[in-house]
């Protein structure tokens, strides 16, 4: 099978190449996907400049789309042929979806509704599950203001329409030249983060109140936001990601005269039961095309360098998807 891979950290140029690797076979409970495409996101252009490798070869990318084409031991023969998506195809194991197939646990191939196209299906493990996980975790969101910051991004995209489909108000935050893709999602008030103070915006806009969530993109640049009161007295923060890798001060003088939630999640490690019921949700949105889904960009698979680098650019707005075929 072609497949693109990696054998140290360093730049997309320096260290992805793509050649032929043998096809793998399923074992018990296993099920081979042959991919029709395959997601590009943040995580997986930083796992391949820094994380340490967990094999002498890595394929990236967690997420992708395809056909069950033979299944293992223990698994339904009526699984071949069905149509599925994946998600964690490279998390604790070395070979992801930038290849033409890929084996993993049966439960990671999601069927995938039939009005949802192969791109789509590339976009699902990772932003929409992030998403939907992340209002998740609001005991409920209806009749309330939930803050989205960086609705513009893949996740906030479907955060926002997930938070609105559920009865809130969303504010959100974003470039000038993703506005426009954060208002498409549902946010009913959009601030430039970078002309605007934030946290006075979102004052305004709640009658001084501040809003009674917060869904954050990057805690690093938040912290401020926060301490300048943009979030009402017992309101949550819900965190999936920071610029910051290190240690991120947090004014726990705020947090503790205001009785704020901070939790924080990575879509990686979800529960079993977390994980079921976000998909559950996903899948019934599928079906009933709620979503709006944005690719931004398309590659093919000989050509993930350049994939790699659009995402670390930053200027697509959407999600980069790799053509396997």
């Amino acid at each position: 099978m072609r497949a693109a891979w990696y054998e140290r950290n360093g730049t997309a140029r320096d260290v992805l190449e793509v050649g032929d690797m043998p096809l793998p076979a399923p074992g018990p409970g296993e099920v081979r996907v042959r991919l029709a495409t395959s997601g590009v996101n943040p995580s997986d252009v930083k796992a391949r400049r820094g994380r340490p490798l967990n094999a002498g070869r890595v394929i990236p990318h967690s997420d992708g789309a395809g056909e069950i084409d033979t299944v293992g031991p223990g698994v339904d023969h009526g699984r071949v042929g069905q149509r599925v998506w994946v998600w964690n195809g490279q998390w604790r194991r070395p070979f992801g979806t930038a290849a033409e197939a890929i084996v993993l646990p049966e439960a990671q191939a999601v069927p995938l509704p039939a009005n949802v196209d192969y791109a789509t299906g590339a976009c699902l493990g990772i932003p929409a599950l992030t998403a939907i996980h992340a209002v998740n975790l609001f005991e409920t969101v209806k009749g309330k203001t939930i803050l989205v910051t960086g609705a513009g991004s893949s996740v906030g995209h479907y955060a926002t329409q997930v938070a609105k489909a559920r009865g809130a108000r969303v504010i959100a935050t974003a470039s000038p030249g993703r506005a426009a893709h954060a208002r498409a999602a549902g946010a009913d008030f959009v601030i430039d983060y970078k002309a605007k103070d934030v946290a006075a915006t979102v004052k305004g806009l709640t009658t001084g109140k501040g809003v009674d969530g917060l869904i954050d993109m990057d805690l690093y640049s938040t912290t401020a936001t926060i301490s300048n009161g943009a979030l009402a007295p017992h309101g949550k923060i819900v965190c999936y990601g920071s610029s910051m890798q290190g240690d991120i001060p947090v004014s726990f003088p705020t947090l503790l005269w205001n009785s704020l939630t901070l939790q924080v999640f990575v879509v990686y490690e979800l529960l079993a039961k977390e994980r079921e019921t976000a998909i559950g949700q996903l899948t019934a949105m599928l079906e009933k095309n709620s979503l709006k889904h944005a690719i931004g960009e398309r590659f093919a698979l000989r050509d993930i360098v350049k994939a790699h680098e659009a995402v670390e650019r930053g200027d697509v707005v959407g999600n980069v998807v790799l053509d396997i075929a």
